[in-house]
């Protein structure tokens, strides 16, 4: 225990370390792509799961509850528990126990603001665009979705911000990006500069993914910058 403090204490185990980032630039590079792949990833998967059930759940009312439900135990669940849950199932030598685990937890972010999206499409528009001789899926798709950009963007940020940081989680069992740099520098005696290294990056990832969507969102919609000026 002495050893320990002395070491967190020691002028030789600073919080920043120019050294140790020259001397792991590999590994800390392979860790951040190990990381944005996975969010990358869930974020896709998640999304071709969670907007299509928005759908269904703006379609067909009875099925929001349960929709939102499902989606929302899922969440609740505690990380820790659903990757041992998953794990068994599909092994822990590759990463699609993180995968699935990412996944099931942005669904109800995503789910949730997609469906709020679309609900807020105005009923005139609806009624008009029905009137004009939209079907059911030409509204869907040239009107009401775009309309519910804003709430499907929202839900995409939410999610992917969530994302960034429980892929750290798969630290666990050896896939967890930055995660990876964190739990070794906790091993390695508090390893300071590893630790701050990988929290670091992280939290920029997460930043940088948040700016990007919001820009793309900016793009998509350019009634709302309109709107702003």
């Amino acid at each position: 225990m002495s050893f320990r403090l002395a070491l967190q204490e020691s002028p030789g185990n600073p919080w920043f370390s120019w050294q140790y980032v020259r001397d792991n630039s590999d590994t800390i590079l392979a860790a951040l792509r190990e990381h944005a792949t996975l969010t990358a990833e869930a974020m896709l998967i998640a999304t071709a799961v969670a907007v299509p059930l928005a759908v269904v759940a703006y379609w067909y009312r009875p099925l929001t509850g349960p929709i939102l439900a499902l989606s929302g135990i899922l969440y609740t669940i505690p990380s820790l528990a659903l990757l041992a849950f998953v794990a068994p199932y599909v092994g822990t030598t590759n990463s699609a126990s993180v995968l699935i685990a990412l996944v099931l937890y942005a669904l109800l972010l995503i789910v949730r603001n997609s469906l709020a999206g679309l609900n807020q499409v105005p009923p005139d528009t609806r009624d008009a665009a029905q009137g004009m001789g939209y079907g059911r899926w030409g509204r869907l798709l040239r009107i009401e979705l775009p309309l519910a950009l804003p709430g499907i963007v929202t839900g995409l940020r939410l999610a992917t911000v969530s994302t960034v940081a429980l892929v750290t989680v798969g630290a666990l069992i050896g896939y967890g990006g930055l995660g990876d740099l964190i739990l070794t520098g906790f091993r390695n005696n508090f390893y300071k500069a590893e630790i701050l290294t990988g929290a670091v990056l992280c939290v920029g990832l997460a930043l940088v993914l948040d700016l990007l969507l919001a820009t793309v969102g900016r793009l998509l919609m350019p009634w709302s910058r309109r709107a702003v000026r």
